[in-house]
């Protein structure tokens, strides 16, 4: 039966936002323990991560990304933990570059091991990466992360993925008072009139182990008058809608800064995106608490059209807007627990 059966129509949620994104994370492990994701008390070397069979396969994951497709994906991002620790995911990008309708596939990274595999992705069909650098002061970058990896081993990454031709990149940075706000300048410094776009982040509750406060979270708005203080910015227009970073960009050429302000400027009214979690659950909302098995009807030989219709109709069914209801939403919740970034990438 043709998957599209049920209707020729890409569907709309009851905010009436369209499916165009799939973030689809490979793996939930990482060579990190950044405390606003996976602390390292929390995720500590006896703590269970999923076995490979819990994973799915390759062959799962371009199966039901052929059927996001004809619901309106076109752009993928692959996500993890830390997508590179997934063994041969440049095969992965070749065959999900293959698939018709796919117009762009984008990884999210640390950095670390960017540099050994940035041609083979490059060479596979992946078109740009978006790499993860809270600090280039080593001190400040091992307590962001866990204390893992040098700053130089990023920087090499980044380079490497220059030279293959995976652009433009960006830089994300999440900002967490009395952490990492002294770097802010000497990132933007650093990339200003490179080609690299950095992002600031403001501090999210993902998850369930990160101990939010608001009173961690240093507002956007706070960055770009420091910023341009030193360095004069000017909001630029969107090149899309639903784009998740407000743009701006140095009144003198020199390139553009980028701001994710989930917190106090939230852009659930946008949103078009889609998780893929590394076990087989298909998420609406980056701060679910719940999502629709899709590992379980596939392995138990459901048919493309069935699974294509609960995709359907988990997307048509979504009303998330945890951003714009964060403090509401909290006080109701009491502690149910939300799924954690590591599953499904940011």
């Amino acid at each position: 039966m043709d998957t599209l059966a049920t209707s020729d129509r890409s569907p709309e949620d009851k905010l009436g936002r369209p499916l165009h994104d799939l973030r689809i994370s490979v793996m939930d492990r990482c060579n990190f323990r950044c405390p606003y994701c996976m602390p390292r008390e929390q995720f500590h070397e006896n703590y269970r991560f999923l076995k490979p069979a819990e994973r799915l396969s390759f062959e799962e994951i371009l199966r039901l990304t052929r059927l996001f497709v004809p619901l309106g994906v076109r752009k993928l991002r692959i996500t993890g933990g830390e997508p590179l620790l997934r063994v041969n995911l440049a095969d992965l990008v070749a065959d999900l570059n293959s698939i018709p309708g796919v117009e762009d596939i984008a990884l999210t990274t640390n950095g670390v091991l960017l540099a050994k595999h940035a041609s083979e992705l490059k060479a596979a069909g992946l078109a740009r990466v978006t790499v993860s650098l809270d600090s280039l002061d080593q001190d400040v970058f091992a307590k962001m992360n866990g204390g893992f990896g040098r700053v130089s081993e990023v920087l090499d990454g980044i380079d490497h993925a220059l030279t293959a031709g995976l652009g433009p990149v960006k830089i994300n940075a999440v900002i967490q008072r009395g952490v990492n706000e002294g770097s802010v300048l000497p990132l933007v410094e650093r990339f200003r009139g490179t080609g690299i776009t950095v992002r600031f982040i403001e501090y999210m509750d993902v998850g369930n182990r990160n101990d939010w406060r608001e009173q961690l979270v240093v507002p956007s708005k706070d960055l770009q008058a420091m910023i341009h203080e030193r360095w004069p910015i000017r909001p630029v227009k969107a090149d899309y809608t639903g784009e998740v970073a407000r743009r701006y960009a140095f009144e003198d050429g020199q390139g553009e800064v980028g701001f994710i302000s989930s917190v106090t400027q939230p852009f659930c009214g946008a949103c078009t995106r889609a998780r893929l979690s590394s076990d087989g659950s298909f998420y609406t909302c980056l701060f679910a608490q719940s999502g629709t098995d899709l590992r379980g009807p596939l392995r138990a030989g459901v048919d493309d059209a069935e699974l294509g219709r609960l995709i359907r109709g988990t997307w048509s069914n979504r009303t998330d807007r945890y951003s714009e209801q964060r403090m509401l939403l909290r006080a109701a919740a009491k502690g149910t627990p939300k799924v954690e970034m590591n599953y499904i990438g940011g």
